[in-house]
């Protein structure tokens, strides 16, 4: 972004704390909805026009310690969903002051939070799954947010609970749990870095909530529903300086199902959002440039690269970039199109990708798929070697493209199955999955 004279001067306004001019407004909400910077309120707000609603079956110890660390100075609906010891659940609830409403049969936790909505009579409802802790002040710090009148739903970050033991599986969840979404604060947006939230725990404007969750999606719901405020231009942000405690399964079996039935939801929202849910979105020329490394072509993959990035870096130059930098963009492009390209072998992929090995008598190839984890465990550098992490990641990331093909099956949908091709202008480096 360049700004004008006068756009430096409403800059140089919001770092100093004044927002009253227009200027120093509209570029500060320019600012947020690009992802250039990220509201931080100032102090907690008030919890009184907050209502939350929390689904559970069969979890009567879980909902106990849940109900515990919210307190009683909230309203707080507990539906539980079919459980098969339905008073332990009323006990649990009416020790807390809760209101309690009852499914007979399981409806899913979709259908659940709905039912609960019926009775919520706030501006504001937090949605926390039973089996979450929240931290001590996590609803103030995060209704602050809805200051924004534009704001429709606010997150936090969603770690897993500590557990006794530190067992290899639990040292594994803790760096690369499926619900928590990492330390940055971002715009929630579809083709970014953050483009969902988990219902776990989630705080919604309820007049945004005239559409409520599709009970139809058993998986998913909390996907679809962010992306319908997303389109109906409504805000959602991620403010991981909150942090809920979430129950991880303790069996690599129930690691493995979880993932396999989160695949599964593509296909649906494949249906409900076209164009939405493709497993890998990709630029051509950074992509083309790794496939011919991979396909062992260094010559024709040179040409490729030195030609787009002298073009890239000629652009650059008129903006008072340094010439290198087109070079070097462009071969960070490229990099993060390899992760993208393994991370797609490794999960939807992996069938084509082990009958493309089988023909072409490279099993060698194969070792690119765990490409992804290894750069994920560089990152996050966990209490685990990289051997025990990279099996367990590419056993996860197997069950996760599993399911994505059973519900496909299922609904004859190929659509998750298929990458796309991002048209938009190259600007800079690239997210891993080819987006700038």
């Amino acid at each position: 972004m360049r700004l004008s004279e006068a756009g430096w001067r409403a800059l140089e306004a919001l770092e100093n704390g004044n927002r009253a001019s227009t200027a120093a407004r509209l570029l500060g909400r320019r600012l947020i909805d690009t992802g250039l910077a990220h509201p931080r309120p100032e102090r907690p707000a008030s919890t009184a026009g907050v209502t939350v609603v929390v689904p559970v079956r069969d979890r009567p110890r879980q909902l106990r310690r849940c109900l515990e660390a919210l307190g009683e100075d909230t309203p707080i609906v507990v539906v539980d969903d079919g459980s098969r010891d339905h008073e332990a659940v009323l006990e649990v609830a009416r020790d807390h002051g809760a209101v309690v409403l009852r499914h007979r049969s399981p409806a899913g936790p979709a259908a659940a939070r709905n039912t609960g909505l019926t009775r919520v009579k706030t501006e504001l409802v937090a949605f926390l799954d039973s089996d979450c802790v929240p931290s001590e002040g996590w609803l103030g710090a995060l209704t602050g947010h809805f200051e924004d009148p534009l704001v429709a739903a606010v997150g936090p970050r969603v770690r897993p609970l500590e557990v006794p033991g530190r067992t290899l599986l639990s040292r594994y969840l803790a760096a690369r749990s499926p619900l928590d979404l990492g330390p940055d604060e971002a715009r929630v947006e579809l083709g970014t870095r953050i483009s969902w939230l988990p219902t776990a725990a989630l705080v919604v404007r309820s007049s945004a909530l005239d559409e409520p969750f599709d009970a139809n999606l058993r998986h998913g719901e909390d996907v679809d529903l962010i992306w319908r405020l997303r389109k109906l231009g409504q805000r959602v942000r991620y403010d991981p300086r909150v942090v809920i405690r979430h129950d991880e399964p303790r069996s690599l079996r129930a690691v493995l199902g979880r993932r396999f039935r989160y695949g599964t939801s593509a296909a649906p929202l494949s249906a409900r959002h076209p164009g939405c849910a493709a497993p890998l979105v990709f630029r051509f020329w950074p992509t083309l440039t790794a496939v011919l490394l991979v396909a062992r072509r260094p010559g024709a993959a040179g040409v490729v690269a030195g030609q787009q990035g002298a073009l890239l870096s000629r652009r650059l130059a008129a903006l008072g970039f340094p010439p290198s930098a087109g070079g070097r963009w462009f071969a960070q492009a490229t990099y993060d199109s390899a992760l993208g390209l393994a991370g797609y072998a490794a999960t939807t992929g992996l069938p084509l990708a082990l009958a493309a090995s089988w023909w072409r008598r490279r099993p060698a190839t194969l070792v690119l798929l765990a490409l992804p984890a290894l750069q994920a465990w560089y990152s996050a550098r966990p209490s685990l070697d990289p051997l025990r992490w990279t099996a367990l990641a590419l056993l996860e990331d197997a069950a996760y493209g599993a399911g994505v093909w059973a519900g496909c099956l299922r609904t004859r949908r190929l659509a998750p199955l298929v990458p796309s091709m991002s048209r938009a202008r190259q600007r800079g480096p690239m997210s891993s999955n080819g987006v700038s």
